[in-house]
């Protein structure tokens, strides 16, 4: 589902995008990061504490 959710977004234009998976004990958190970690078109991710999230979200940039 996160792999569909990147692949639509990146051929909409978007090249940053959030993924909310909630704070929790951080088991979503790591599913998500692992999947971006091998997923070839992101360039990179982070915490998404600039969006007032904090550990409750990702902030996903893809590779042009």
């Amino acid at each position: 589902m996160t792999i569909a959710y990147l692949d639509e977004a990146r051929k909409k234009g978007f090249s940053v995008v959030r993924i909310i998976h909630g704070k929790g004990i951080g088991v979503q958190r790591e599913i998500v990061r692992s999947v971006l970690k091998e997923t070839e078109f992101v360039k990179g991710f982070k915490s998404g504490d600039e969006f007032g999230r904090g550990a409750g979200s990702t902030v996903v940039t893809f590779r042009d």
